[in-house]
């Protein structure tokens, strides 16, 4: 996935990410003021956006200080501005007491945010990081663009505040949401990698005004159909600017290719993949325990096939376990002159071509535009969508969010880097739903009646389709199954070698 979630919480982490995060991933002198720490690293400053910013007293693309992100992400969930209604009312007199409850955004809280990360596939921060300024320009204006349109349908789709009691009821937040964007040009290998972490404010504002906090476990459960998103609008908005055209490339053999832009020389992707190799193998080991993983009675404790959740949470544990030291962070202009220093040296591809790695992109493009039509049959769409989500998922039971994110890969297969009609996704989505699936959901909760909540299975059945290794396992929701969430603690089983420590990935 190009989208990765982690939450924030106010103490240790929220320094952290004050340290680092911030200012590019360096380490941030003592006592420097965030603006200069963010000018040192070459880095621009973080911006505000999300539609509840006027509530606050903020505007999109307005400067992130540092006494707000305290406010706001480091003391609790206040407002950004709570040190100066704070003072404003002690001056008149008001009590302390009451000066600092009008700071406050509702209930002081722990898990004060999440950190969304956003960042395009490597074909495109390719031509970013080797191409014209120009490009450079086109690419970081897609990915920021990609990156609001997320934000928008997470705060459309996605995120609820849960009041009453146990947290029985749920609403929008009708006013939208609050979140900082911080840029970052390279990963910690020194390889370009231009990513944006948002960190997004569990904050959001009821109709009757209160103040309340967002569910942060739906925001986790549809990280893959954003993700699936991100990817197809910032593709979509690369091509269709520079005239370009993705095709499916196949990175690990054995599972679905990922749309890739066509032209850029997979030995560049090879190049940059030192880090992603390390995670690469590191991740086959931990699936292959993953799989393996046998209970008290020697029976298999997991289904063969991997969910794409369980895979980012290996994905996630891999990458720790791999992580190298930071390095300092240096000003883009002369990391792209080392850059492409250091490609023209060591990727095997020749100057030319990277000099001119656009216009190879362009021509391959005009192939691919010429032999592969943009035409989107719902019907064949929804088929196919319900298909796959039916076998990927444990048991042949999913939510709805599994199909929007299948629907979502499926047009960036089928447009290779067109745009698409506003709310394509969800047609093809509604349509796998009444044609394809049944609804198998008994629910016990107010939870369950929800549409995003509902549980539905295909109307074949798994004998329709290739034999698997063992039966379906019994009906539940995919989300609660071991498999969907291999850092929950699992029941004893025994214990397979793994690389650097004893313990099997279920039990992290």
């Amino acid at each position: 996935m190009t989208v990765d979630i982690r939450v924030v919480r106010a103490g240790q982490m929220y320094r952290y990410y004050l340290r680092q995060t911030v200012v590019g991933d360096g380490r941030r002198p003592a006592r420097t003021p965030l603006r200069e720490a963010q000018e040192e690293a070459g880095v621009p400053a973080g911006r505000w956006m999300g539609r509840g910013l006027a509530v606050l007293g903020l505007a999109p693309g307005e400067e992130v200080t540092e006494q707000q992100l305290r406010n706001l992400f480091g003391e609790w969930g206040r407002h950004p501005y709570a040190d100066r209604i704070e003072a404003d009312l002690l001056a008149k007199g008001e009590s302390p007491k009451k000066a600092f409850k009008a700071g406050a955004l509702g209930r002081q809280v722990t898990v004060t945010g999440v950190d969304f990360v956003f960042r395009p596939q490597p074909t495109i921060y390719l031509l970013w990081a080797l191409g014209d300024d120009e490009t450079r320009r086109v690419i970081e204006a897609a990915h920021e663009r990609a990156i609001e349109r997320v934000l928008e349908w997470i705060e459309d789709e996605v995120a609820v505040i849960r009041y009453g009691k146990n947290g029985i009821y749920r609403v929008r937040p009708p006013g939208g949401l609050v979140a900082a964007r911080f840029r970052h040009y390279e990963a910690r290998s020194g390889m370009p990698l231009l990513h944006d972490h948002l960190l997004l404010s569990v904050k959001g504002q009821r109709l009757d005004g209160k103040w309340g906090s967002i569910h942060t476990l739906a925001l986790h459960e549809n990280t893959v159909a954003a993700s699936a998103l991100y990817n197809e609008i910032v593709a979509a908005e690369v091509c269709e600017a520079l005239g370009l055209a993705t095709e499916p490339r196949t990175v690990t053999p054995g599972r679905r290719p990922v749309m890739e832009i066509a032209g850029v020389p997979h030995e560049l992707i090879s190049w940059t993949a030192r880090r992603s190799d390390q995670i690469a193998d590191c991740l086959a080991e931990l699936e292959h325990e993953y799989v393996t993983a046998v209970d008290d009675d020697g029976e298999p404790k997991f289904l063969p096939v991997v969910s794409e959740r369980a895979r980012a949470k290996l994905n996630g544990i891999a990458a720790k376990m791999t992580r190298p030291p930071k390095q300092k962070a240096r000003p883009l202009a002369k990391l792209r002159e080392e850059w492409k220093e250091s490609a023209i040296r060591a990727s095997g591809v020749a100057a030319d071509v990277i000099n001119s790695l656009l216009e190879y992109a362009r021509a391959a493009a005009a192939g691919i535009r010429a032999r592969v039509a943009a035409v989107v049959d719902v019907a064949l769409a929804a088929v196919d969508v319900a298909a796959t989500v039916f076998v990927m998922n444990d048991g042949g039971r999913f939510h709805r969010r599994h199909l929007l994110a299948e629907a979502r890969r499926h047009l960036a297969l089928v447009l290779r880097g067109r745009r698409r009609d506003p709310g394509l996704d969800d047609r093809i989505v509604a349509a796998a739903i009444s044609t394809h699936c049944l609804d198998i959901s008994e629910p016990k909760t107010v939870r369950g009646l929800e549409s995003g909540y509902r549980l539905y299975t295909a109307r074949w059945a798994l004998s329709d389709l290739p034999a698997r290794r063992r039966p379906p396992a019994p009906a539940h929701d995919p989300d609660r199954q071991p498999p969907a969430d291999p850092s929950a603690p699992a029941a004893p089983r025994t214990r397979t070698r793994q690389r650097g420590s004893g313990r099997s990935p279920a039990s992290r």
